[in-house]
């Protein structure tokens, strides 16, 4: 039997030790080979114009991870908000993980390459983030990317033929370093009122996948 109190004592604090350090310790990020895509056949090289009017390839990015969002500048009530939430999740990731955040290149590709000029595409994701890329190319160059990243997307005839909406995959993807799909990033969806696409959803998302 153990008569010196200083050794009891420490004995008896070291367990609890233990779980304090346990309970302060961050959730182990589970392995990329378990991610919702992990082994899809999403994505692929494309060649693209951004903002700025620059060329800009696919594989640049190697390296860094990806926020990719297929959309429009002038769609009524799926892009903005969407755009919203997400960079505002990718904000506050920002903030708590600042080294882990700037491995992540946010990008956005128009479906409607018509109306969304390199100009157009700057004032949209200007507004949204700093560092966010609106990509923009011909018919063939856009339709080929939505292709690779399994995105449909249709033209709707308005009252004009300048007066269109397009039918779009709402699909805002997390691709990894290596440029392949980790996940889907949550959405809004319209026509509910809980926001299922909320910022702080986002960034749990980035939290659990961005390492």
């Amino acid at each position: 039997m153990n008569k010196n109190p200083r050794i009891a004592l420490s004995i008896a604090i070291s367990p609890l030790l233990l779980v304090l350090s346990a309970c302060n310790q961050e959730p182990a990020q589970p392995s990329l080979t378990e991610a919702p895509l992990a082994g899809a056949a999403i994505g692929g090289d494309f060649t693209l114009t951004d903002q700025n009017g620059k060329k800009r390839a696919w594989k640049e990015f190697d390296g860094q991870y990806r926020i990719v969002y297929f959309g429009y500048t002038n769609c009524p009530d799926i892009c903005t908000p969407d755009m919203q939430n997400l960079m505002a999740g990718l904000k506050a990731f920002e903030k708590t993980k600042p080294e882990l955040a700037a491995k992540i290149q946010p990008i956005f590709i128009t479906v409607d390459p018509k109306r969304d000029t390199p100009d157009v595409l700057k004032q949209f994701v200007g507004a949204f983030h700093s560092r966010a890329l609106g990509l923009s190319g011909t018919d063939a160059e856009i339709a080929d990317a939505a292709k690779k990243f399994a995105i449909y997307s249709s033209r709707v005839e308005g009252s004009s033929p300048e007066n269109y909406l397009m039918s779009h995959s709402q699909t805002p993807y997390l691709m990894g370093p290596d440029g392949k799909p980790i996940a889907i990033l949550p959405a809004d969806q319209p026509n509910t009122d809980a926001n299922e696409g909320a910022p702080k959803l986002v960034e749990a998302e980035l939290e659990k996948w961005v390492r």
